[in-house]
């Protein structure tokens, strides 16, 4: 059996690459796949520690809800990098100034 320990620091690994990532990037649909690398980072430490508890299934739960809210995310991110790509012909986040005046 893998310690949670190991699971925690592929965690933390992959959310600091997603950080990294998101602070970087200007890329709109790079800076959302780091956002997703960084919640799934979050689903791996809740469900790694809910293997300590094995009567208690809190963190598979939270994790669930964690997914269906990256779906969600996904679906409106990419409808909004669509509409950005129409008018402006770019999906650089520094473009993305159309709710300015």
């Amino acid at each position: 059996m893998i310690p949670v320990d190991y699971y925690v620091v592929l965690s933390a690994t992959l959310f600091i690459i997603g950080g990294i990532g998101f602070l970087t990037r200007r890329n709109v649909l790079v800076t959302l796949m780091s956002i997703e690398i960084m919640l799934n980072a979050v689903n791996l430490a809740l469900v790694a520690f809910n293997r300590t508890q094995t009567a208690n299934h809190t963190g598979q739960m939270f994790a669930f809800f964690i997914i269906a809210a990256e779906a969600a995310e996904v679906a409106v991110g990419l409808a909004i990098v669509l509409s950005l790509f129409r008018v402006r012909r770019t999906v650089r986040s520094d473009e993305a100034d159309l709710l300015k005046n």
